[in-house]
């Protein structure tokens, strides 16, 4: 079984294209990976996942360490055998929880949140959510960190940032091959406290570096100020992964930024509530105008949704609320992600990539029709 492994293959100024291997398979980046917090990406089978081209997933160590437990998955040999999938895992520590479920207390030692099943205390720290994630088996394995609020203090934050230091050490300690590790860097809207934690993430040799606490309510230009703060830091051999980023829009701004890896649960959350992404813009096929629309949601796509199935059959399908709909949405919105992410790599091996970024906001920001 392969190791892990990363190249950058091309450069045009801070855009990179880039390879990475994994025990579980090789793949370019840029590169979108789909979430599938409970091992599962939402509506999605991993037949559906392979069709459409996905190499890596994300899931997230807190989730599945309550539910449905590590023995559960160790009965199974791990992650990938329990769900059924034989390409790359990338597991989200569990630190983001720290952040978005309720905390009742945090230390140096870690942190006690409440369940979001039972309302239960729950306790994670470095040493936890390393053998959660060693547990699992996955091929990519985040360090345990503390995401801050965008309306945190400086003080809040700085004290944050500090403890995701110590974390990351501790999670170095506790995480060896055929895992890799990647740290994470904090210091949420303060710019020097971005340089400051990008000096002390760098400083420990992980095998890639994640930029953390962005993309989390805070304007724009402050997620963009903030990445190219970071990604001038970062090491130029190592992979750099953004953290929550999934809208085609931002994914080309953060490339220009140096960025390699994104996540997101934006394309199949927006395929739930009836939207498509098109090249023409997003679709939302609940309009009535869409009743009698015979055509399929993109006639240039080749996803099993738009070979298949009229705009009007889906929009009746939403209509009843048939599940159907959101699958075909789900189905057709993460094959139009891959295939975003397929069109923009080649334009960087091509060296068009400005052209292709400006081509596609012009034509995205547009209306659909």
């Amino acid at each position: 079984m392969a190791g892990f492994d990363f190249k950058v293959l091309k450069t045009l100024g801070r855009v990179r294209l880039g390879v990475l291997e994994t025990p579980h398979g090789g793949f370019e980046t840029p590169i979108f990976m789909p979430v599938g917090t409970n091992a599962n990406v939402k509506l999605m089978t991993p037949r559906d996942l392979e069709e459409a081209g996905a190499r890596i997933i994300l899931s997230n160590a807190f989730h599945l360490y309550l539910k449905p437990g590590l023995d559960v998955i160790k009965k199974h040999g791990g992650l990938h055998n329990f769900m059924a999938w034989n390409r790359s895992i990338l597991t989200d520590s569990g630190g983001f929880q720290v952040f978005s479920l309720k905390i009742k207390k945090i230390d140096e030692n870690g942190v006690v949140v409440k369940s979001p099943i039972d309302g239960s205390d729950v306790f994670i720290n470095p040493e936890v959510s390393m053998e959660i994630q060693k547990t699992l088996g996955s091929d990519i394995v985040m360090a345990f960190d503390q995401c801050s609020d965008p309306s945190a203090t400086y003080e809040e934050t700085k004290e944050a940032m500090e403890r995701t230091f110590k974390w990351a050490k501790k999670s170095r300690e506790l995480i060896s091959k055929p895992q890799a590790l990647f740290g994470i860097v904090q210091g949420g809207i303060f710019e020097d406290l971005r340089r400051k934690s990008t000096e002390q993430i760098t400083s420990i040799d992980f095998e890639g570096y994640a930029i953390g606490g962005l993309s989390v309510g805070e304007p724009r230009d402050i997620t963009l100020k903030m990445t190219d703060v970071v990604t001038r830091l970062l090491p130029e051999e190592k992979p750099r992964y953004f953290m929550g980023a999934g809208s085609p829009e931002l994914i080309l701004e953060l490339v220009s930024l140096g960025v390699d890896m994104f996540d997101s649960v934006f394309p199949t959350r927006v395929a739930r509530h009836g939207v498509a992404l098109t090249y023409n813009g997003k679709l939302n096929l609940r309009a009535a105008k869409y009743r009698y629309d015979t055509r399929p949601i993109d006639e240039s796509c080749k996803c099993y949704t738009c070979k298949t199935f009229t705009r009007s059959y889906i929009h009746h399908l939403l209509s009843k609320k048939e599940v159907l709909g959101q699958i075909l949405l789900t189905i057709h919105n993460i094959n139009f992600m891959i295939d975003f992410m397929k069109k923009l790599r080649r334009s960087i091996m091509e060296e068009k990539f400005e052209k292709f970024k400006e081509s596609f906001l012009k034509s995205y920001g547009g209306i659909a029709s």
